[in-house]
């Protein structure tokens, strides 16, 4: 049954060892971190934006992964601590003049060096192609190797001059050990962000409801008391007492001037209605007693005619 002089069968293929461990190509791997999208796998292309956690997206497929709503979406380990388009910041760039793009190796004539690196570093000059470190800053975007931010120390931007501090600079592509303190800045940030907001919604709370009892409530106004005198047909002076509340709390003409107790200072329809006719009866008054001494004085003619 086999190995009757037909096949010469070697070693390997009878013995059966351990496995050699795949080793993964180094240069494939920083291509892939510094050249594609972690989201979607295709080249970078600007604007490009990074995570917390120092990975390179395409801003277009970070929009399209947050606007999709659908239940069959399915779930993407590089983009799950992403909530929202403000988890990432757009990247400023420097673009390396010593880059020609693809146009060179279109024939296929020239060697295609694959670390070939688009951007640069602005202050030291070092290409962005995964063999150095580089970083970028969350108050502006701005991207520097890290031996720029080692060499020349500063609390202001290399670049743009905006203030910075020790938190806001994420290392880009990092190592695990560099992951996990990014991971936990980034949560310590974001239940920071809920505290304030927690403590913000409180504030407008309180004060909204200190506001509402202060508008039902006014304070003191000042009323102003004088006297009108109205004379009859009978020569009787009849004085009629009336308050006037001013509402910028001046009176408007002179007068003794009393506090008020602590009441609306907006009159109400009813105490206008009374006045007014209280008005209008005085007026009526006045007047019926005008027409009743021009009769008396014709009926005292016309009896004198007579006599």
């Amino acid at each position: 049954m086999g190995c009757d002089g037909g096949t010469i069968p070697k070693r390997h293929e009878l013995v059966k060892g351990p496995r050699k461990v795949e080793k993964v190509d180094r240069v494939a791997e920083l291509v892939a971190r510094w050249f594609y999208c972690a989201l979607s796998q295709e080249k970078l292309r600007r604007p490009i934006v990074a995570c917390e956690l120092g990975r390179l997206y395409n801003k277009d497929a970070i929009i399209e992964y947050l606007l999709d709503k659908s239940p069959d979406k399915t779930p993407m380990e590089s983009a799950s601590h992403i909530k929202s388009i403000k988890n990432v910041t757009e990247l400023q760039l420097a673009d390396n003049p010593a880059w020609c793009g693809d146009k060179e190796s279109i024939k296929g004539d020239k060697y295609d060096d694959p670390q070939a690196a688009r951007f640069i570093c602005p202050v030291v000059g070092l290409e962005m192609n995964g063999r150095h470190r580089f970083c970028f800053l969350r108050s502006c975007g701005c991207v520097f190797s890290e031996r720029a931010l080692k060499e020349v120390k500063a609390e202001v931007c290399h670049k743009c001059g905006v203030p910075f501090q020790e938190e806001d600079v994420i290392v880009l592509n990092g190592n695990k050990e560099d992951v996990e303190i990014l991971k936990k800045r980034m949560e310590e940030r974001r239940l920071k962000s809920k505290l304030e907001k927690k403590s913000k919604k409180g504030k407008t709370a309180a004060a909204a409801s200190q506001q509402e009892p202060s508008a039902d409530s006014p304070g003191p106004s000042k009323t102003k008391s004088g006297k009108d005198c109205v004379s009859s047909s009978s020569g009787e002076n009849r004085q009629i007492i009336f308050t006037k509340s001013s509402e910028n709390g001046n009176p408007s003409a002179p007068g003794k001037v009393n506090k008020a107790p602590s009441s609306s200072t907006k009159r109400s329809i009813a105490d206008s209605e009374d006045k007014s006719e209280a008005y209008k009866s005085i007026f009526t008054t006045h007047s019926s007693a005008k027409r009743s001494k021009e009769e008396c004085s014709n009926w005292v003619t016309h009896t004198a005619y007579y006599f």
